[in-house]
């Protein structure tokens, strides 16, 4: 490879007694053949002006270090303001605009500095703007990268306060800065966290998120200990949307709570989808996901008194207040014969048994023909007959 040639001292001076005309001149031409500067606002202009001029002293500076030229400083002519700026325009338009600075060095050098100089500047000049260039890629991954930290802390502090219900005005802000736009269809949902590959917990939450946007969810997510706990957004069919996401998480046990309206009720949902999951190991069996409304029995046996209130209100009171009922339950739950054996018990027709057992349905929503629903209903009588005998004593 040829030795790069020096540039003169005098053609250094020349260059650095014009940096400001030349800084403004390069301004201009962004004015002139780029829309999005205009859009910017004039804070914005103000930091690509800094930005340009110090470009200029950037390359002076590295004219004066020998031969070979510095190494360019890419964090200096950011120095400015590195982060506002790359929040600012794209790394496209920062591309654009060093070209712009040197483009117009290259244009202006015939007049800038003494015809003897011109073409040992042009090579320095095509030296720098490659050097330059993939520095600037470096400045936006490096904020890149902070950002993503950033945004990492952030999103475990708003799942925070969901998960605890201290969701106010500022922790709706806080999510809006992280992109949660949503308004309604709000669900949490808990799993194992899948063991992270090389990435780590930033690669499981990441996959989530891409997963999620395909969907066209909002989420929220964060992993705790060995739990994966996602918040999700604009959810219409809950079921279908966990199930699109299961494969983000670890095997075993999916559980969502129940959908709310938006953050501010995010606790409810959550409140039910943590119990559930702590609970669901009494339930080998629960189909993945599942609602942890479904898992009410094993989360009273857990120690849950949300859903050992649940069980009362939703099971107990509505047969408590139907006699017949409550005692065609019990003695079905109780007897082996099936409908058959509960006729001879209640000296009634199988008949009227299966037209009970229908009204039960009814009224509480669990089908003693199915095993789960009958173990539910069988542990809301046992805590309402517990209760009534408290209440006695």
């Amino acid at each position: 490879m040829p030795t790069a040639s020096p540039v003169p001292s005098r053609a250094q001076a020349a260059v650095r007694r014009r940096a400001g005309e030349l800084a403004t001149a390069a301004t201009r031409q962004l004015e002139e053949s780029h829309s999005w500067y205009a859009d910017l606002s004039a804070q914005e202009r103000a930091w690509v002006a800094q930005v340009a001029q110090a470009g200029i002293a950037d390359f002076v500076a590295w004219l004066a270090a020998g031969t070979h030229g510095g190494p360019a400083r890419p964090g200096a002519i950011f120095a400015s303001a590195p982060r506002e700026l790359t929040r600012s325009i794209t790394l496209a338009q920062t591309l654009s605009l060093l070209r712009e600075v040197v483009r117009v060095v290259e244009s202006r050098v015939e007049s800038v500095v003494r015809a003897e100089d011109v073409v040992v500047v042009r090579e320095a000049i095509l030296r720098y703007s490659s050097e330059v260039a993939f520095g600037a890629a470096l400045v936006y991954a490096e904020a890149a990268e902070q950002r993503g930290a950033w945004d990492a802390r952030l999103e475990a502090l708003v799942l925070d306060a969901v998960l605890r219900g201290e969701v106010d005005e500022s922790i709706r802000s806080q999510a809006s800065a992280l992109g949660w736009t949503a308004t309604t269809g709000v669900v949490v949902v808990v799993g194992r966290a899948p063991a992270p590959d090389e990435s780590g917990i930033e690669g499981v939450l990441s996959h989530l998120h891409r997963a999620a946007a395909r969907r066209h969810l909002a989420v929220i997510a964060g992993v705790q200990g060995r739990r994966l706990v996602a918040v999700l957004g604009q959810v219409q069919d809950v079921t279908a949307e966990v199930s699109a996401l299961a494969d983000c998480f670890g095997d075993g046990p999916l559980v969502h709570g129940v959908v709310v309206d938006d953050l501010v009720e995010g606790a409810l949902s959550a409140a039910a989808a943590m119990a559930g999951y702590d609970a669901s190991g009494g339930w080998p069996a629960c189909p993945r996901p599942c609602p942890a409304s479904d898992l009410l029995p094993e989360r009273a046996l857990a120690g849950d008194e949300w859903a050992r209130h649940e069980l009362v209100t939703t099971v107990w009171e509505p047969l408590r207040a139907q006699p017949a009922l409550l005692r065609t339950a019990e003695i079905h739950l109780d007897t082996k014969g099936g409908l058959e054996g509960t006729a001879r018990a209640l000296f009634v027709h199988v008949n009227t048994v299966r037209y009970r057992l229908g009204k039960i349905t009814d009224a509480t929503g669990y089908d003693l023909g199915e095993p789960h629903d009958a173990f539910t209903v069988r542990t809301a009588l046992t805590i309402g007959r517990l209760l009534e005998v408290t209440s006695n004593n």
